[in-house]
């Protein structure tokens, strides 16, 4: 899988648009990178550009940025509500996929190296990608902003790490860092600037001095006046959301303001969010409130309702969200899951190994866990069932865990197989090609081996759920209950023998590598034994369950 590296560019200008795009088409026109989100702010006068890519061109792409704001930024000339201390004023870059924080620093630090040279600018590097402590947050190298960056650059401590150590008036100074995902995130207030402002020192983690440190870890903050709304904003960055995350920064916010009387009127989040933080809030006001939602779409709705987060704008999941951008933009229409019916038998029908039994193992697994669902669901909810609600809620919820999670190793399984197939026509005309090819198809058969035992571990932890549902689900389903266990069986006999097949092949693929021999034996017995662990249970468990469920009559 190829590394993807998001960039996040921060340029002082929000108010021009002719510059907003020239910036923009800059980005977009650099080759295998997608721009995902351009947010332009009045009040702040400044726009922040979000764009993934592989590593080079994120490193293109944010240059060709830098270029075409050179000569469309007057720093001189810039006014607005948010910090800043140049035309390119903030430029991270954050591990996304397949990518790790020091891969961000190594692009962090050839980024500001090129920058500064082509430019001739000051850059100064902060976050993880600087190792001096007094200039890594990126409030230490912006206090006194852009208007006392005339003196300070002049001083030993703050030499820039990249470019000229003189001060450039119509540019001034970029910052260039590596990081976490970082979420901007305003909060409505019906109140002053002021009284925002008092709201982000209570609450930010720095507090108002070490004497008053604040309530929140991992947050910045500071409170200014929107005036396109006619409100005032509780302006946060959330550094690591997996110590604050939004749902508690939101509520925190709510309590300062109900002590001060100020009215708080929903929040906003700024530029893209990744899926998890707001999964993790849906989660928080789900298990506070004692609601029982399983589908992620609804808990998105939770949270854009409970935080307000179409209070400014709105807020739509597909265009704000990440994963589903960079999905929507892959496109992938060829998978197995996006498959018509039709389609998919054909496939399945053709003159071809792939997709095959372990495809269909994979996808009747899915289908026999969708009908338990299903039962489980139509006796939720009943108010001839209501008793029964506490245990439906605790029977759904792996139900439907594993309905998903099965769903996406039909599109797995096929890939790997893919992949082996692929491998097996690699030439071997010498014994190094012959030694690598016959090590890789060893990966791609022990990869097809643990997609085979997840599918039997997964249906292996439905049978005690399924057990207490079966003399309690909707007599109307009887049929449909007793199909998904048939089919839940069956899938375990085809993952089985798909283990028989690949830990066969494996061992004898090895039979000529010796210093793996010993190792490849022992993995193919520990497959093979928990495989048929999981079958016999499967065995037992099976017809104790279809006998309690045929016997049900009313």
């Amino acid at each position: 899988m190829q590394k993807v590296i998001e960039c996040v560019p921060n340029f002082s200008e929000g108010q021009r648009k002719e510059v907003i795009d020239t910036i923009a088409h800059a980005i977009a026109g650099v080759e295998g990178v997608a721009l995902l989100d351009i947010d332009p702010g009045l009040s702040t006068n400044r726009t922040i550009y979000t764009f993934v890519g592989h590593p080079q061109a994120v490193i293109e792409a944010a240059l060709a940025a830098g270029r075409a704001a050179y000569n469309l930024i007057d720093m001189t000339k810039h006014s607005g509500e948010h910090p800043r201390i140049g035309a390119m004023d903030v430029v991270p870059f954050v591990p996304v996929q397949n990518a790790t924080m020091a891969d961000c620093i190594e692009i962090a630090r050839e980024f500001a190296d090129r920058l500064s040279m082509e430019l001739s600018v000051p850059v100064y590097l902060y976050g993880e990608a600087q190792e001096q402590e007094y200039r890594r947050d990126l409030s230490q190298i912006r206090e006194g902003e852009y208007e006392a960056l005339y003196s300070k650059i002049r001083k030993s401590e703050w030499k820039p790490d990249f470019g000229p150590i003189e001060f450039l008036p119509t540019w001034g100074a970029t910052c260039v860092g590596a990081r976490k995902f970082l979420i901007a995130y305003n909060i409505n207030l019906l109140g002053t600037k002021e009284q925002a402002h008092r709201i982000a020192l209570n609450v930010r983690e720095e507090g108002r001095s070490k004497e008053e440190p604040g309530k929140l870890k991992s947050v910045r903050g500071l409170g200014w006046w929107l005036e396109e709304a006619n409100l005032s904003q509780i302006s946060l960055n959330l550094t690591d959301f997996e110590i604050t995350n939004i749902h508690a920064a939101y509520l925190q916010c709510v309590a300062e303001a109900e002590s001060l009387n100020i009215g708080l009127c929903g929040s906003q989040i700024v530029g893209l969010v990744p899926l998890r933080p707001l999964l993790m809030a849906a989660d928080y006001f789900i298990q506070k409130e004692n609601l029982f939602i399983l589908d992620e779409d609804q808990k998105l709705r939770l949270v854009i309702q409970r935080l307000g987060l179409n209070s400014i704008a709105p807020f739509v999941p597909k265009e704000r969200i990440i994963e589903y951008i960079i999905r929507d933009r892959e496109g992938r229409d060829d998978t197995i899951n996006s498959m018509e019916i039709k389609e998919l038998v054909k496939h399945v029908s053709a003159r071809a190994l792939v997709p095959g039994g372990s495809c269909v193992t994979a996808l009747v697994a899915t289908l026999g866990t969708a009908l338990g669902t299903m039962c489980a669901l139509l006796t939720y909810g009943m108010r001839k069932w209501e008793t029964l609600e506490p245990e439906m809620r605790a029977i759904i919820a792996p139900l439907h865990t594993a309905t998903k999670t099965l769903m996406e190793t039909v599109d797995t399984d096929t890939e790997l197989l893919n992949a082996y197939m692929t491998v097996q026509k690699m030439t071997e005309t010498n014994e190094e090609e012959r030694h690598f090819k016959q090590i890789t198809e060893n990966r791609c058969l022990q990869r097809c081996l643990e997609i085979s035992l997840e599918i039997m571990r997964q249906i292996n932890n439905l049978w005690e759920p399924l057990s207490r549902l079966a003399p309690l689900f909707n007599i109307n389903t009887k049929a449909d209950f007793l199909v998904g266990i048939k089919c839940l069986d069956t899938a375990m006999y085809g993952a089985l023998k798909r283990i028989e097949t690949f830990s066969s092949s494996l061992l004898k693929n090895t039979d000529n590598i010796d210093d793996n021999e010993s190792q490849t034996k022992k993995t193919q017995k520990n497959y093979e034994e928990e495989a048929k662990t999981y079958f016999d249970k499967t065995q037992k468990y099976v017809q104790i369950i279809l006998k309690l469920a045929e016997s049900r009559n009313e």
